[in-house]
């Protein structure tokens, strides 16, 4: 066991599997007393007892984050049991596989609404917590699909969201002593490694839309375990500059993303005419583009 979390309260939502448990599982090995938390109380549970093992202190909370007023209890229910909340992970997540033209609102809506308005939710009830101590940290889970993702457009929107979601916290917050970055992970989980999401590589593959490397790179995620140790370092007090910020986490792999811009053309008098762009846009913004 460690102490780089000694202390300090963690809220980890969709914990009971996958990134959400090795997360879970890697806070209270610091020291974090942990709240998890799953819609399945066999898995919630099963963590809780896990933690338990290893020494550490947990609770579980059954519950949709999608909902506000769940949010809330959640939030409730960990400060009335730990005295306090220090730490918040937004990893709860569904996903309805559908191209755009399938696609029914009710699917639409409620995968925005665990993945976007969930994070939103435990947020909007946590940060009152931590104004009032001066400390805190949020992490958001974002995903490379916020760049698009066949047949998914609704998790891509969500995931995209979630980006500026972290950025606006962010700002919002950072005088308060509170941090809000997001993370992008790639592990094996029971998405990447669904039947749907190995149809969906397929199809991606089969379109020329990846090439064949990239196509086994992603049949072949590494596993959970790999995620945590970024997460508990930017909940710890090393990490208090880092905030507004955009990781990629795969295996060894860790990235941090920045916004630029790409190709720019400017026209010093004058404002451009749809004749110049026919002629200049493919030449000067996309050179080099691949036909």
């Amino acid at each position: 066991m460690g102490n780089r979390l000694k202390n300090r309260v963690a809220l980890i939502t969709g914990s009971g599997r996958g990134i959400g448990r090795a997360v879970a599982l890697a806070m209270a090995k610091e020291g974090a007393k942990v709240a998890t938390n799953d819609c399945d109380p066999g898995f919630a549970e099963a963590v809780v007892k896990e933690i338990a093992g290893i020494g550490g202190v947990a609770i579980s909370f059954l519950g949709d984050v999608s909902k506000f007023k769940v949010a809330n209890e959640l939030v409730q229910t960990t400060v009335d049991n730990f005295g306090t909340l220090d730490i918040l992970v937004n990893n709860a997540g569904v996903s309805r596989d559908n191209p755009i033209w399938d696609m029914t609102e009710e699917d639409w809506d409620y995968v925005t609404a665990v993945h976007l308005k969930g994070s939103f939710n435990c947020i909007r009830h946590a940060c009152g917590i931590m104004r009032e101590q001066r400390w805190g940290r949020i992490i958001n889970t974002t995903s490379p699909a916020r760049l698009g993702l066949v047949w998914n457009s609704s998790y891509s929107t969500a995931k995209a969201g979630i980006v500026g979601l972290s950025k606006g916290v962010a700002l919002d917050l950072s005088s308060y002593g509170i941090t809000c970055n997001a993370y992008a992970p790639v592990a094996a989980t029971r998405m990447t490694l669904s039947e749907t999401h190995k149809a969906r590589l397929a199809r991606e593959y089969d379109s020329g839309a990846i090439t064949k490397e990239s196509y086994e790179r992603k049949m072949n995620p590494p596993p959970p375990e790999a995620i945590p140790p970024l997460l508990v370092y930017l909940c710890t007090d090393e990490a208090a500059d880092i905030n507004g910020q955009v990781f990629g986490v795969r295996g060894q792999e860790i990235h941090v993303y920045q916004e630029q811009t790409k190709n720019s053309i400017v026209k010093n008098e004058g404002f451009w005419t749809v004749d110049e762009l026919v002629e200049l846009v493919p030449k000067a913004l996309f050179s080099g583009r691949e036909s």
